[in-house]
């Protein structure tokens, strides 16, 4: 799939909604997630970010005991919220007169901002369990149901083979939510699919890096690994001609249980790393039974391949 003819429109896979145009600081994806702010600022960080979605303001200062207790867990849970809120903090030592304007007289103190308007907040150190529930609150349980539910029509448009129907749906949640893993595993997953290994990988860079690793993305990332293996192969057919030759020749099998996992030949790629399990199960070390677990983290715990495989697998390790 080429960036011309995205489904999505407007370059989205590259840019990423509005193309890193603006700071992308570390703190979230394009714009921001949480930042400090000034007086000078505030306006357009709070006011009008509020006109998108939900912005927290954070009122503290760097004497603070308590403040200092709830920034790390106020921080985290709206990152863990999936862009339905911002956070911006502001050091009331250096800025005092907006504090001063809301009537502020301790902090820490978090106000909710949404159209523009203050609509809720509260005070004290409160514990993390607390700060989701306001969050919810303040972004509306039923924008979370929202996303589920296209997330659960693009999964079935997958099945279906609408591949374009589905990919609309993952970039429209991207742009509501930069930084939700089942929607960037999604759209990466089909972009490779499509042909487009190198736009899957931008889409997947977009990813907070606390998420590397996370299990809505370990599909796509290991099918993406696999391609870059099967690359460096070679010719089938001249493996297939030293296997003729010496059906101990373990590597070759190897080799081409990668190629056939790459043209989707999935019960092919198993058997061919299960022979060398049978033939010698120490074979680099156990390196055909390590491949084979990669084959299933690609192709899901509940696909067909991977269900007759682990049934193999199991027969050939506990007979």
């Amino acid at each position: 799939m080429s960036v011309q003819d995205n489904p999505f429109g407007g370059g989205y896979a590259v840019q990423y909604g509005n193309g890193g145009a603006e700071n992308v600081d570390s703190q979230g994806a394009a714009g921001f997630e949480v930042k400090d702010t000034t007086t000078a600022q505030f306006t357009a960080d709070v006011i009008q970010e509020s006109r998108q979605q939900p912005v927290l303001v954070d009122f503290w200062a760097p004497w603070c005991g308590p403040c200092k207790q709830l920034a790390p867990a106020l921080e985290k849970a709206v990152r863990e919220s999936g862009g339905r809120v911002k956070l911006v903090k502001m050091n009331i030592d250096e800025h005092p007169s907006i504090a001063g304007q809301l009537g502020i007289q301790s902090i820490p103190a978090v106000i909710a901002f949404r159209d523009g308007q203050p609509v809720d907040g509260f005070m004290g150190a409160i514990p993390e369990s607390k700060i989701h529930e306001f969050i919810d609150k303040v972004a509306g349980a039923d924008a979370g149901q929202a996303t589920a539910d296209a997330l659960a029509a693009a999964a079935e448009l997958r099945a279906e083979g609408d591949a374009q129907g589905a990919t609309q749906i993952y970039a429209a949640i991207l742009q509501q939510e930069p930084e939700n893993l089942d929607a960037i595993g999604g759209l990466a997953e089909m972009l490779f699919d499509s042909g487009d290994a190198d736009m899957a990988r931008e889409v997947l860079a977009r990813a907070p890096e606390a998420a590397a690793d996370a299990p809505e993305l370990a599909g796509v990332r290991a099918k993406l690994a696999l391609a870059e293996q099967v690359a460096a192969l070679g010719d089938a057919a001249a493996l297939e001609q030293r296997l003729a030759a010496d059906p101990k020749d373990h590597q070759a099998r190897f080799d081409l249980a990668l190629i056939h996992n790459a043209h989707d030949r999935r019960e092919e790629a198993a058997d061919a790393l299960l022979a060398i399990m049978k033939a010698d199960r120490g074979w680099n070390d156990d390196g055909a039974r390590l491949q084979l677990l990669k084959f299933f983290e690609a192709w899901g715990m509940a696909d067909e391949a991977t269900l007759a495989a682990r049934r193999k697998l199991s027969s050939l390790l506990f007979s």
